[in-house]
């Protein structure tokens, strides 16, 4: 779904207002051994690298049509990954040639501050029942018309999500001609309005908004369990039976405190 803008507004001058998109994506996994538990940490550790992120977050910017200025990525040991970019609502070049000697610093930092996109990996484990989980943090904030929620569903497609949680915030106002203030410049009644459908259908969603602060928060939980899809390095058929169901409540368990934020008793 696009954006929905009301009647265009004419504004007094730079529209101030800050839309910041920020969520954590999770991918749960069931490694048995040890071994195989770092060798899950290997492999998401170099299937999400800083390359790859760089990679994302370049499309990202590009969905939103921001310009990017500044990149800077890093590989941490032993594992993780962060990037960052700062970004410009339009073009450095497009301020023109004769501002250009000292208009480009000035719209370098009036952009510091307000737009850029980042992303950080976080892939960890539990000491004794196997379970492993990958988190990765994304926060978009632009400034100006162009508006993070244009790259949801690209990021949701982009990661391997098996549980997705967005908040999205629209910050400070904007003043028009008449000097009246207006605190967010397109409708909106739920982060969900923004998903596609088919997307929308496999997930289990919760909304908490606060509308009035312009604050709005989704929860979403693949609906659909196949334990098959959760094994690094050992297929359903290498389990017994009772492995089977011990493996499935414990990685239903981790899924369940993920989406609630609250641990679950025994």
């Amino acid at each position: 779904m696009d954006l929905i803008r009301p009647k265009k507004l004419k504004l007094e001058s730079f529209n101030n207002l800050t839309k910041t998109l920020s969520f954590n994506i999770y991918d749960i996994c069931y490694a048995k051994s040890e071994a195989e538990q770092k060798g899950y940490i290997a492999y998401i550790d170099e299937a999400y690298n800083s390359e790859r992120l760089t990679g994302i977050l370049t499309e990202v910017a590009d969905i939103i049509g921001a310009t990017v200025l500044n990149i800077a990525h890093q590989d941490y040991e032993p594992e993780g990954a962060s990037v960052t970019m700062l970004i410009a609502e339009q073009s450095v070049g497009a301020l023109g040639v004769e501002r250009a000697a000292h208009a480009v610093n000035d719209a370098v930092v009036a952009h510091l501050d307000k737009s850029h996109i980042t992303v950080h990996t976080y892939p960890e484990k539990h000491p004794d029942n196997g379970i492993s989980t990958f988190r990765v943090d994304i926060d978009v904030s632009t400034c100006g018309q162009i508006s993070p929620l244009r790259a949801l569903n690209y990021l949701i497609h982009s990661f391997e999500s098996d549980i997705v949680i967005s908040d999205y915030r629209v910050r400070g106002y904007t003043r028009d001609v008449r000097g009246v203030k207006h605190f967010i410049d397109h409708k909106i009644g739920s982060i969900q309005d923004f998903i596609e459908r088919d997307i929308l259908n496999r997930y289990q969603a919760i909304d908490v908004n606060v509308y009035q602060e312009n604050i709005f928060h989704t929860k979403m939980m693949l609906k659909d369990f196949k334990l098959d899809s959760y094994l690094f390095a050992v297929s359903e058929e290498d389990l017994t039976p009772q492995e089977k169901r011990t493996v499935t409540q414990r990685l239903q368990r981790e899924m369940a405190e993920i989406f609630y934020g609250t641990n679950v008793g025994k």
